[in-house]
């Protein structure tokens, strides 16, 4: 690590024992707006910003990875003024940050059914991962159309394809055969899921993904999850004791 990063990261935080990738459910955008008697777009307007700065202290800090839950599959049920507005957000962000992130050496990835999406969005989308496919600071996922169970039953499918075709046995299916089949097949799985505003469930994100991950909530809304907020649960996360289902060889059995 290079001493401007020592520099940037806080004191109290142990650089080795950083999650290296990181996942949030970004909640209470809504509620926030709400709160202050402005239109729920305007929650989504500041959650985009919270996003940005979490991206940027992510990278600062010598975190590899973020992931952020931007829209399941379940968000299609909201208010049509409320979808299209996210999905104009979506693409103006892309248009607007693409040059600045490609800057900072940010690969972006997409996951989930992009096929549903309106084509521009889609365009706007694989130019940005086309872009910045090369990129080492920091991987930057986000799940839009998102949903896990979703994910999972496709992996499947794909896999039964293979051992219908005969291109496969039956034995040989097993866990890491799946993941390859995932929409995070080349990204490690998440270290510490993040949900704010209160909320304490999973709401079918990364369910496979996240089978050791740790997870902390918090009942700050989205839109005021700043770098304190980031720093509180790192220092959270690193007081765990992450066994992995195992027993620390220093404990009697």
């Amino acid at each position: 690590m290079n001493s401007q990063l020592y520099s940037k990261l806080p004191a109290d935080l142990d650089l080795l024992r950083l999650p290296q990738h990181v996942a949030v459910i970004m909640d209470g955008n809504g509620r926030w707006a709400t709160s202050r008697g402005l239109p729920r777009i305007a929650g989504h307007r500041q959650g985009a910003r919270t996003l940005k700065e979490l991206l940027r202290c992510c990278k600062d800090w010598g975190i590899k990875a973020l992931t952020a839950y931007a829209f399941s599959t379940e968000n299609w049920q909201r208010p049509i003024e409320e979808v299209d507005f996210l999905m104009l957000l979506f693409e103006r962000l892309l248009h607007r940050e693409l040059a600045q992130m490609h800057r900072e050496e940010v690969r972006i990835s997409f996951i989930g059914d992009l096929s549903a999406l309106p084509k521009s969005l889609q365009t706007q989308m694989e130019r940005s991962m086309t872009q910045t496919s090369n990129n080492q600071g920091i991987h930057f996922t986000v799940a839009v159309n998102y949903g896990s169970r979703n994910e999972i039953a496709r992996a499947c499918r794909q896999v039964a394809e293979l051992v219908q075709r005969g291109e496969l046995n039956a034995e040989e299916v097993n866990e890491k055969l799946v993941e390859q089949h995932l929409y995070t097949t080349s990204t490690p799985e998440p270290d510490l899921l993040i949900r704010t505003s209160g909320e304490m469930r999973l709401s079918n994100f990364l369910l496979w993904q996240m089978a050791y991950a740790e997870m902390y909530f918090t009942d700050i809304f989205w839109p005021d999850f700043d770098r304190a907020a980031f720093h509180q649960a790192l220092l959270n996360y690193q007081g765990r004791d992450r066994r992995f289902g195992q027993v620390k060889s220093t404990l009697s059995a």
